[in-house]
């Protein structure tokens, strides 16, 4: 049996993805310390492993950022990204880091497993190897490993082969940590000389190339080639997902009717707004012969307009293993984890998204070939109606889903995780386990 810690900000789907790796690693035998927000503790516990409360100051809740800071409400562009990078994430990295030293002064573990946001896990592993255990990445939205073959992560700009493309990334790579984001990467480094002695050791948003492992929670088909990636890179497959048990409702047996079936939905936190993209959808496809299935997210059916074009069908939530099989297109504003779940099933994708990852993952669906990236959050209905009719028909989108979707079913990640960590433990100072930092 080994003993492991997670840490990981405050987010609602950040702290979903890494429930599913504490209980694979708590049915697995091992001990398990999950670090995160008092808000998730209920969950935390119910996978068996412990739950280590984030400081304060750390404890930052994500998911209502607007709310925890006024000053954030309004901000766009470059603005709202600075803010966030700031604020959000390289801020709360010191009270992140003592938070994981006194777990560690407490109880050595045999690796700190982190998603790549969680700036005290950067911070972690600048320390000599035989000081620290070592820091796992858990790549949970699209790879962020710094390369001259791909434009800095965040900008949403796809590869561009050749020497020009290396010129394009490098000129971008310039203006992006030493313009737009060079205060921000400047208190990193002063917060990281503080912390442990020494700077980042290079832009922030690319230190999870430089941890002692990175587990990408996808497969190479949906991710840019890099020449230069790093040799601790391992694209893991999706993470899987367990089978749905509750009920379908009444109108399910439509989802097998001659009708093309199309689902949209903004997720289980970005939906307070349906204006964005559910109510857009259903309005460009209100007079199209396809059966248009919406999901609320968890918000109450009351939450979208009563008068619903007759084409519509409408639930809180459904059971996406049972759903994704029955779909000829999703329209989604590209949280990670659906894409990767419908790209498993086959399923193209109309995606527009433009904050947080989604912008990264909007423009991977696109470059991939497997559905089209509106490149927005708010897309017209024209343009959905379009793009959506695209999809339907061109099979080319389809082709490229299931080509991506037959490689996601061919890997195994828990496979792939164990056996980086198995590596670690064989190849680690053997002092790192038993150190106390």
């Amino acid at each position: 049996m080994s003993s492991y810690l997670l840490t990981c900000t405050p987010a609602h789907g950040h702290v979903l993805a890494l429930l599913q790796v504490a209980r694979h690693l708590v049915d697995s035998g091992h001990e398990v310390g999950f670090l995160t927000s008092s808000r998730y503790a209920d969950r935390v516990l119910a996978t068996g492993a412990r739950f280590l409360p984030l400081p304060p100051a750390a404890d930052v809740d994500l998911d209502h950022a607007d709310t925890a800071f006024p000053e954030r409400a309004g901000l766009t562009g470059p603005a709202a990204l600075r803010f966030d990078m700031s604020t959000l994430f390289v801020r709360p990295g010191a009270a992140q880091l003592e938070a994981v030293r006194a777990e560690l002064a407490a109880r050595p573990v045999d690796a700190v497993l982190t998603e790549p946001l969680f700036v005290g896990g950067a911070l972690l592993q600048l320390l000599p190897a035989g000081e620290r255990p070592p820091v796992v990445v858990l790549g949970i939205f699209p790879l962020g490993a710094r390369s001259v073959d791909t434009a800095p992560f965040g900008l949403g700009v796809t590869p561009l082969p050749g020497p020009v493309g290396r010129l394009r990334n490098a000129a971008l790579r310039l203006v992006a940590e030493r313009g737009i984001f060079g205060g921000v990467q400047r208190e990193a480094d002063a917060m990281a000389r503080r912390e442990v002695g020494r700077d980042l050791g290079g832009f922030v948003l690319d230190w999870a190339g430089r941890a002692d492992a990175y587990v990408q929670f996808t497969v190479p088909e949906f991710e840019y080639p890099r020449a230069d990636l790093p040799s601790t890179v391992r694209f893991a497959g999706r993470l899987p997902t367990g089978r749905s048990d509750g009920a379908v409702p009444e109108w399910w047996a439509e989802l097998d009717g001659p009708r093309p079936v199309v689902h949209v939905t903004q997720g289980t936190i970005a939906n307070t707004d349906f204006t964005q993209l559910v109510l857009p959808t259903v309005t460009a496809l209100a007079s199209a012969d396809v059966l248009v299935v919406v999901t609320t997210g968890g918000r109450p059916l009351d939450a979208l307009p009563r008068d619903l074009p007759a084409n519509v069908r409408v639930a809180e939530y459904l059971p996406y293993d049972l759903l994704l099989p029955k779909l000829d297109v999703l329209v989604t504003n590209g949280g990670y984890g659906g894409v990767q779940q419908a790209l498993a099933h086959g399923v193209p994708i109309v995606v527009a998204g433009r904050t947080e990852d989604k912008v990264e993952v909007a423009a991977r669906v696109g470059w991939s070939g497997a559905g089209v990236d509106l490149r927005t959050n708010t897309p017209t209905p024209a343009r959905l109606a379009a793009a959506v009719h695209r999809v339907l028909s061109r099979p080319s989108f389809r082709t490229e889903a299931q080509r991506i979707g037959a490689a996601m079913r061919e890997a195994d990640a828990w496979v792939t995780l164990d056996g980086v960590l198995a590596e670690l433990a064989a190849q680690w100072p053997s002092a790192a386990s038993a150190s106390r930092p």
